[in-house]
């Protein structure tokens, strides 16, 4: 529904062709060109086909809808290998990024929020292949940075609305973002870059295309990415490697088969968790205690028995120092791969498969003082969630052109297996475990084991009727059915109370969420040219989450007490809880020309069967139950210029409110419970301002850009603000069209946080009912500098 960076997103990028033509008809369930256009519009970043997207050739609207695209231009505004997220957070209206690193790729700490939507409540899709949730701890599907190397991202197709009613998802409230990557190259060749940057930052990237291999047109790409960065406070580094290959293969004139895999591995230290009190008091540098072994001994015998050390006392509570644990790693591997069938069956009907799977596997490792190592007599120990996870599906629609009738309809199966053993691994008395090392099975003593077993399925139809050439109406629906089976299949407490450990919330037990009829409408007229009006209207729906026993937000996690179990609690919410929905309503007007882009764009949404986790005490002892805490309503608008004066310079200014407020709503707390009516929704800004300054002058590039975030309450009753915070960057750039054998050398140099603004950004886990006691909240990366040199042959 943000239309609105409509046109105005083609000045993003100084770029004649910001965002890139959509074939008439597209594949449903896909953003693949048909078979039967030409190759080179097969490498343009295509737009999901519905009766809501949008396009600008020339700075100028030539479709319809309620859909913004990001082009690979825009992107490369910003440091090679930057998250595509945080690209979206620093350009785009209506959506607030918040991370620990520069990069964005750290997903414990990352918060991804489009108008009011968290990343666990957005539809993502790359090339088709559904993503999942996009969160820390994979279980049902991938985050893009780990999915694709974000130089084969050619371009971001984001509907803020409802989403696209063939997006495959079960999650999706409030809108989707889809993701395309590029194809491989008609003539052989390959890029290279290199990164140099602060905290001794050194990212290699490197692709190798094979260009037309036969008669047949069979061609493919490999490519290889290599991050590698220190901690900019604390002990350790973030690494991360990655590794894509896409073959294609036409089918004569009919049709083509595209196989990809894709392969990640994440190893990383991480940021620790701060209260707003901590970061006020002790500084942004704040984080865990690693390598100082003897004060973090000393730390966990504050969580052992409530005595703050001396140092300490009048200075932090003893729950922000039980906050503080020697070290938190994680290990994940990540394989994806999927086979997709486009085909021209008749001339009016085009088909797309896609088949895919995936398996992840890794350690999710951090220091517990709460637990006791029992040879040691150590008041910590490690704990590691081993976990596990398959995923296999596929999709599979049809696209139909009948007169001026444009019909698409598809279905979406995926079954998820998931599995998650916690084990106890023992600190020595002058020795602590090895961090981020791979631990084994055989080493360890299991706590406890959760599996889950997941099927989803999903259908859609919808029509879009061309009434004039200028106006079109949308009508369609889709049928959603999701089922999920386990929970804690093994629990060993009983036998381990010479570790120390405390009640681990063990519920099993299944959930269904479905609904038969989901519609969706739009309505779209583009009149005198430069203008146009769209109204979207949609409801949706979200399956049941599911995590782990130990986390929160979801029917099975964190549940009850050891006077209260989990399975009682689990047994009686199953009777009481319903799926949430959302009812989605945008009205929008854009007006674009060669100098001037302008939209404005209305939203409300009502929001049912609002599910929320809360959670009080210390990080690695928080405690909380999952309720429905009744209806929430949203308002918002989304305003958008940008302003072309002359060849070469874009200034783009973007405005976005938002008025989220829970209706009715009571929380269990204290013992008691208290009404939130009225209360403004939490981790998410109700003003939020960006401009971007561009400038380009033959061979090199110019770019600035400044984002404003407003305060972001971070308890349900609103007693405690996250404060506001600006955030700049700056980018410039200068290529060489041919050097030898080298056409495009580009040498580039970058500057993120540009006035070293000491600001509190990505948020993880459930909010508080109210206080400041919940150490979820993430420091922004100080002022860091990039330079990049690459080049294509």
């Amino acid at each position: 529904m943000l239309a609105a960076v409509m046109g105005g997103a083609s000045a993003l990028l100084m770029s004649s062709t910001i965002l890139a033509a959509t074939p008439k008809k597209p594949l449903p369930g896909t953003s693949h060109t048909p078979p039967a256009t030409q190759e080179k519009r097969r490498s343009r970043p295509q737009v999901k086909p519905t009766g809501e997207t949008m396009q600008v050739v020339s700075s100028r609207v030539r479709t319809h809808g309620a859909q913004l695209a990001v082009t690979r231009e825009i992107m490369d505004h910003f440091v090679s290998g930057t998250s595509p997220l945080q690209v979206l957070g620093q350009t785009t209206p209506g959506i607030s990024f918040g991370s620990d690193d520069s990069y964005g790729l750290d997903t414990y700490a990352n918060a991804l929020y489009m108008r009011g939507f968290n990343e666990t409540q957005i539809g993502f899709t790359m090339d088709g292949i559904p993503l999942g949730e996009d969160r820390y701890q994979v279980w049902n599907g991938l985050d893009i940075s780990q999915a694709a190397i974000s130089e084969n991202i050619t371009g971001m197709t984001v509907s803020q609305g409802a989403g696209a009613l063939d997006t495959p998802s079960a999650q999706t409230l409030g809108g989707a973002i889809a993701f395309t990557t590029s194809a491989p190259a008609d003539k052989a060749g390959g890029r290279i870059g290199q990164t140099f940057g602060s905290y001794n930052l050194f990212r290699t990237f490197a692709r190798a295309d094979s260009g037309v291999l036969n008669a047949t047109g069979t061609k493919f790409y490999a490519s290889y990415a290599r991050t590698d960065q220190n901690l900019w406070k604390g002990y350790g580094s973030q690494n991360d490697q990655q590794a894509n290959v896409k073959l294609v293969q036409p089918i004569r004139d009919i049709g083509q088969i595209t196989a990809v895999f894709d392969y990640s591995n994440m190893t990383q230290y991480a940021y620790m968790g701060l209260t707003k009190h901590m970061w006020q008091t002790l500084g942004r540098d704040t984080t865990y205690l690693i390598p100082n072994y003897a004060l973090a001994k000393e730390f966990a015998h504050t969580a052992h028995t409530g005595i703050v050390p001396e140092a300490y006392r009048g200075i932090l509570s003893p729950s922000e120092i039980s906050s503080f644990a020697y070290d938190a790693t994680r290990v994940q591997r990540n394989y994806l791969s999927a086979v997709t069938g486009e085909f021209q069956i008749l001339p009016a009907v085009h088909s797309t498969t896609t088949a895919y799977a995936q398996v992840s596997s890794g350690n999710y490792d951090g220091s517990n003082p709460y637990l006791t190592s029992p040879s040691s007599g150590v008041p910590m120990a490690l704990g590691s969630g081993h976990i596990g996870v398959r995923r296999i599906g596929f999709t599979h629609g049809y696209h139909i052109d009948i007169g001026k009738n444009d019909i698409s309809t598809g279905l979406w199966y995926e079954n998820d297996s998931f599995s998650y053993p916690m084990r106890l691994y023992e600190d020595g008395m002058d020795q602590p475990h090895a961090s981020a090392s791979g631990f084994k099975a055989s080493q360890a003593t299991t706590w406890w084991l959760d599996s889950f077993n997941t099927n989803t399925f999903q259908y859609y139809l919808q029509d879009t009727y061309r009434i004039t050439p200028g106006m079109s109406v949308l009508l369609g629906f889709k049928s959603l059915l999701q089922t999920t089976h386990g929970g804690t299949s093994m629990d060993n407490s009983a036998e381990l109370s010479s570790w120390n450990v405390y009640y681990s919330h063990p519920a099993n037990g299944s959930m269904t969420a479905s609904n038969a009829f989901l519609p969706h409408f739009n309505y779209d007229y583009t009149f005198l040219r430069h203008h146009e009006i769209y109204v979207d209207i949609a409801e949706n729906m979200h399956a049941y989450d599911y995590n782990t026993q130990s986390a929160s937000g979801s029917a099975w996690g964190s549940l009850g007490t050891a006077k209260n179990p989990a399975q009682s609690v689990f047994n009686a919410n199953k009777k009481t809880l319903s799926p949430e929905r959302t009812w989605n309503y945008v009205i929008g007007y854009r007006f674009n020309s060669d100098p001037f882009s302008f939209s404005a764009d209305f939203y409300h949404t009502d929001y049912y069967n609002r599910l929320a986790a809360i959670t009080s005490g210390p990080t690695g002892n928080v405690y909380g139950s999952y309720v429905n805490v009744g209806r929430e309503t949203m308002n918002g608008a989304d305003v958008m210029a940008d302003i072309r004066p002359f060849k070469g310079l874009s200034f783009i200014n973007t405005f976005s409110w938002n008025d989220a407020t829970y209706q009715d709503s009571h929380l269990p707390y204290n013992g008691s419970t208290i009404s939130i009516k009225g209360k403004h929704q939490v981790y998410y800004p109700k003003f939020m301002y960006k401009i971007l300054l561009a400038y380009s002058y033959k061979h090199a590039t110019f770019s600035f850009n400044a984002a404003y975030t407003s305060s972001r309450y971070m308890t349900y009753t609103n007693d405690q603000k996250i404060p506001a915070y600006w955030t700049t960057n700056f980018n410039a750039s200068y290529t060489l069209p041919h050097v030898g054998v080298m056409h495009d050398l580009k040498f580039s140099f970058g500057a993120s946080n540009l006035f070293n603004a000491n600001y509190l950004s990505g948020v993880y886990g459930a909010a508080s009912v109210a206080g400041d006691n919940n150490a979820n909240l993430f420091v922004g990366a100080p002022r860091e500098f990039y330079g990049t040199v690459s080049a294509a042959f």
